[in-house]
């Protein structure tokens, strides 16, 4: 069947398939957009101060609503003031936090940490200090090479931008 301008019509079941691919293509772009914009961020890991759990080069997924709980890792801004810093939180308001001879220890009670090499940080000491409420206490998991709670402070949880969800291994 040909047109008035000389061109082939096009099947209306073909014309249909292609507006239903368009209409998925362009829902599956939204739900990716709103997802990247409100809900998951990808964060390039530029030091070593979480190794081994997180080595530099790394990329991380971060959930931006989730609430930092003790053992969650946690992004915020550097209170440096420059990009983006990744961390480990080890007390919540109103709990203690000390390290006696590079053991982690919360509430007088010590914190088992199979990814920490406290053989790098023999015989420091730090502490007791106590979480205010609406804080948390962050560390990274390379002691020897992190500043964190222990240099800044406690960390205002309003201050936290995202918790990591996926990490990823470096590409070598």
């Amino acid at each position: 069947m040909a047109s008035g301008t000389g061109t082939a019509a096009v099947p209306l079941a073909s014309r249909r398939r292609r507006h239903r691919s368009v209409v998925a293509v362009l829902a599956v772009s939204a739900v990716l957009v709103v997802l990247r914009l409100w809900v998951l961020e990808p964060l390039w890991v530029s030091s070593s101060s979480m190794e081994p759990t997180i080595p530099e080069g790394s990329v991380v997924l971060l959930y931006r609503h989730a609430e930092p709980v003790p053992g969650s890792l946690v992004s915020f801004a550097n209170p440096s003031g420059t990009g983006t810093v990744l961390k480990r939180v080890v007390a919540v308001g109103g709990q203690t936090v000390a390290i006696e001879d590079a053991r982690l220890v919360v509430d007088g009670a010590a914190v088992p940490e199979p990814f920490v090499d406290h053989s790098r940080i023999d015989g420091t000491y730090f502490g007791p200090v106590t979480v205010p409420d609406g804080h948390v206490f962050v560390m990274g998991d390379n002691r020897a090479a992190s500043i964190d709670s222990r240099e800044f402070g406690p960390l205002p949880v309003d201050e936290i931008r995202a918790t990591v969800v996926w990490p990823t291994a470096p590409s070598e």
